[in-house]
């Protein structure tokens, strides 16, 4: 049974706000002569008050706001645990206590091995040294030696890609190339504990890819334990088996990652279904109605379920034939997957039809997704409407039957799919 390397017990974190009465923070540009004549009127106040037998009240209010409150989980040794949840939950702040930047209120934490924290873009570095002379810092403040350094240099350095500026200032590094060297630094020196917050997303697509590919190496292959913190529900969904959601500085969900995001997603307030807003009116067919069927309530949708869209198509005239189409696309709005008929029957009457489009299994990757539709007059004739980014639902995985690094692009357009109308004549499949 693997050994427990991270023990957090009843961990609470407060910060004291201070407010000021009145004050809704538009506060005004303070110069000296404000600050003189504020203590002028305050020594007058309190004289004043004194003077009648009065207590004066304090001019400043202070607030206290827990971070985190009474959190407890373990970790053991080789674990990926993904950390997940709404800006201000207490991410980061837990994170700055597990890397011994912060201290806590309340609580304890237990840690057995050196912890490497990549929090944010520069932690660690001194921007007047030169990228090589950084990572021998860098490397003496996990505890490393020289020679250990030493033996690594070579791998960092090419796996941050930063071979011609090494003997540059770091100062003059852009963003990306800080993340790439302390990402490098990070990884390769052995910590037995990686900690990595959301700043994996000021790298590149393929940087991005490299880094997770390490850390998934890391894990699995040398048992090193990963913390990882990203709004990238996609990455956590691949890279974590277990992840935290955390709620205003407690934790709502510690279990498997795939219900985890899955209770994340369901708590948010996805617009699954499109209503027109008003009456079109005229005589011209339109798009009434859409709506998308996923596998669970609240738009999201498991990999490899079934999956339905549905149309409510108004046509005040007669409409014999029509096209149908729509598209998905994921979060970089990038069309994966395109469901098409150009000989959907209506028949000869006017008024409104319904149609249905079902996927047995939608095998999209973990994401977010919308659709574009249109309805036009075939073939190739007059556009009657379009609509876009409509519908948003998101995919889950509920195995671990998604091979990593899962490209939807090179095969969502063979997606199987079948249409059906009601209120016409015909049932088309494709």
């Amino acid at each position: 049974m693997s050994e427990t390397v991270i023990a957090v017990e009843n961990l609470s974190k407060r910060y004291l706000i201070e407010h000021t009465p009145g004050d809704q923070g538009h506060r005004r540009y303070t110069a000296l002569r404000d600050v003189i004549g504020d203590q002028v009127h305050k020594f007058a106040r309190k004289t004043l008050a004194a003077a009648r037998g009065r207590q004066t009240l304090r001019a400043r209010e202070i607030e206290e706001f827990w971070a985190l409150k009474d959190v407890n989980f373990e970790v053991k040794q080789g674990e990926v645990l993904g950390i997940i949840g709404r800006n201000g939950a207490g991410k980061s702040t837990l994170l700055k206590i597990l890397s011994r930047i912060t201290d806590p209120t309340e609580g304890r934490v237990r840690l057995r091995g050196r912890v490497g924290s990549l929090l944010e873009v520069g932690t660690g570095f001194h921007p007047e040294l030169t990228g090589r002379e950084n990572i021998f810092l860098n490397g003496a403040i996990l505890g490393m030696t020289r020679r250990e350094i030493s033996k690594k240099f070579d791998e960092i350095v090419a796996f941050a890609g930063v071979e011609k500026f090494l003997d540059t200032p770091v100062k003059r590094f852009s963003s990306g190339m800080y993340v790439r060297l302390a990402f490098a630094v990070a990884a390769h020196l052995e910590p037995e504990i990686l900690i990595v917050d959301e700043v994996l997303a000021v790298g590149d697509t393929e940087f991005q890819r490299k880094c997770l590919g390490k850390m998934d190496e890391v894990s699995r292959n040398e048992g090193r334990t990963v913390l990882f913190v990203s709004h990238n529900l996609a990455a956590v969904a691949e890279m974590a088996d277990r992840a935290l959601l955390l709620d205003s500085g407690s934790i709502a969900v510690d279990g498997a990652a795939s219900e985890t995001i899955s209770t994340y997603l369901s708590k948010g307030s996805r617009e699954t279904s499109y209503i027109r807003p008003f009456a079109r009116g005229g005589t011209s067919p339109h798009i009434a109605r859409v709506e998308v069927l996923t596998s669970e309530s609240n738009g999201v949708q498991n990999f490899g379920e079934p999956f339905e869209v549905r149309f409510w198509i108004e046509h005040p005239q007669p409409m014999v034939r029509a096209c149908l189409s729509f598209q998905i696309f994921n979060q970089f709005q990038q069309p994966v997957v395109h469901a098409f008929d150009y000989e959907l029957m209506f028949g000869a009457d006017s008024g409104s039809s319904s149609i249905i489009c079902r996927f047995p299994e939608l095998r999209l990757n973990v994401g977010q997704f919308y659709l574009r539709a249109y309805l036009s007059e075939p073939p190739d004739a007059e556009i009657y409407e379009t609509l876009d980014g409509i519908c948003h639902f998101d995919v889950v995985r509920s195995d671990r039957n998604v091979l990593w690094g899962w490209r939807p692009e090179a095969c969502a357009y063979h997606e199987q799919y079948s249409w059906t109308v009601t209120g016409a004549k015909a049932k088309v499949e494709s």
